[in-house]
C-alpha cells in the first residue's frame, strides 16, 4: 500500500509540474503573438518619412545626434525583444546613420 500511495503522489506531481510548465508556455507565447501584432504599426511609424529638418541652429547638431542616439537604442531594444530580425536592425541603422 505505501508504494501505490508513493506512485499517486509522484505521479501527482508530475502531472502539477507539466502543468505549471504549460501554462508559462502558454503566456509567453501570447505574449509574443501581442508583440507581434503591435509591431507593424511600430514599424509603420518608425518608417514613416519625417519632415525635413528647419534650417541648422548652433545646438541642432547635438539635438540631431541625440535623437539619433535614442532612435538607435529604441530599435535596439526593439531587436532585443524579438520583434525586429538582424537584417531589419541593419537596414534601419544604416538609414538612421546613412
Amino acid at each position: 500500500m505505501p508504494g501505490l500511495l508513493r506512485g499517486i503522489a509522484r505521479t501527482a506531481v508530475i502531472s502539477g509540474t507539466a502543468t505549471a510548465v504549460s501554462n508559462r508556455v502558454s503566456r509567453r507565447q501570447a505574449g509574443r503573438w501581442a508583440e507581434q501584432d503591435s509591431a507593424p504599426a511600430l514599424a509603420y511609424q518608425q518608417s514613416a518619412p519625417r519632415p525635413p529638418a528647419p534650417p541648422a541652429a548652433a545646438s541642432q547638431p547635438d539635438d540631431a545626434m541625440t535623437t539619433r542616439i535614442d532612435q538607435l537604442r529604441q530599435l535596439a531594444d526593439l531587436k532585443a525583444q524579438g520583434v525586429l530580425t538582424e537584417e531589419e536592425f541593419a537596414a534601419q541603422k544604416s538609414r538612421l546613420l546613412g
